[in-house]
């Protein structure tokens, strides 16, 4: 038996193949920002709310202490996308509230019109997100989409 040193992988390769996935998820969202949905698509973005570089209202950080699934479909507001991150305003019980994260906190990505769906591993969380956390959002105007449980389309 010999004792050979298994091979590093000085290329990343791993890092490589999440990196271009999440570049998947970014070329969507542009093409949704520039032309809206196209028929029948939808997304639900399931993100660490701790992980660093995200910037939600700290109500919601409470209510969400860990995750959140958000639905891109049929009402959001003011999609931005970068390089790095995005961020949107959707309507939670009515109140408006403007949503930003890094590509990096994404750990699910879903498209159920056509059942694609990528998954990450869990990013590094940040211990205090009070400073990343931004004002509350304005006062409501109308209902929009809800926040789902990532347990409730988690196969089984």
């Amino acid at each position: 038996m010999t004792d050979q040193t298994p091979p590093v992988d000085e290329m990343q390769y791993e890092r490589l193949a999440h990196e271009a996935l999440r570049g998947v998820i970014r070329s969507a969202l542009d093409h949704v920002a520039a032309e809206g949905l196209p028929g029948a698509h939808h997304f639900y973005i399931t993100f660490k709310t701790r992980a660093a570089g995200v910037s939600i209202p700290a109500n919601m950080l409470t209510k969400y202490p860990d995750e959140m699934t958000v639905v891109l479909q049929h009402q959001y507001e003011d999609l931005q996308v970068e390089a790095d991150r995005f961020s949107v305003k959707l309507r939670f019980g009515g109140v408006p509230r403007t949503l930003a994260m890094p590509y990096t906190a994404v750990t699910r990505f879903y498209d159920p019109s056509v059942q694609f769906l990528l998954q990450f591993e869990e990013p590094e969380i940040v211990e205090n997100v009070e400073d990343a956390t931004p004002p509350e959002d304005p006062a409501p105007t109308s209902d929009g989409p809800k926040v789902v449980s990532l347990d409730q389309f988690r196969k089984k």
